[in-house]
């Protein structure tokens, strides 16, 4: 995968039979995977341009330059779709991008390192950071709120977590 790049979308396989394919789009607004520019497969081989896109009743179909039948959008299935982290918007303050977030350390009020975030995920009721320890061992789920999480710091790296007692002992 490039360096500093965020996946935006999926493609979910074909859709008709004149090469468009189904697309899942990650953005908050679906259709705004359309104003990015070019796409990238996740190792940055291939580059795909949206050259027209509608919204379906579940998801999106776009047409793709260089894919003009059902076989060559079919063989696509599966790919996760890419783009420079710097194409995104800017954010207000209290909001982060998921990307951003994986890779920071994470420390508790006392300035205790508990780990560092591994993946964010969101089953449904929340977004939860996966916290690695710093000896090894199984990850910690940590819910991403203003309560568990009260300090984001992108530019130092670092999360500041006031986690219930006992969540990040063995």
């Amino acid at each position: 995968m490039p360096a500093r790049s965020v996946c935006v979308g999926a493609i979910a396989g074909a859709y008709g039979v004149r090469g468009e394919v189904r697309l899942k789009s990650f953005c908050a607004r679906p259709e705004a995977i359309a104003e990015y520019g070019a796409l990238t497969s996740e190792d940055g081989e291939r580059r795909f341009e949206i050259t027209a896109l509608r919204v379906l009743k579940d998801g999106l179909a776009a047409r793709l330059d260089g894919i003009g039948d059902r076989s060559a959008a079919a063989a696509l299935r599966g790919t996760r779709l890419h783009v420079p982290r710097e194409r995104l918007p800017a954010l207000p303050d209290d909001e982060f991008y998921h990307a951003d977030l994986i890779g920071l350390e994470v420390r508790d009020g006392n300035g205790a390192a508990l780990g560092r975030i591994r993946a964010v995920m969101d089953h449904g009721a929340g977004d939860l950071l996966e916290v690695a320890p710093p000896g090894g061992g199984e990850p910690v789920s940590l819910p991403f709120t203003r309560e568990m999480v009260p300090m984001v710091d992108l530019a130092a790296g670092v999360v500041i977590a006031d986690p219930p007692p006992g969540l990040f002992e063995p």
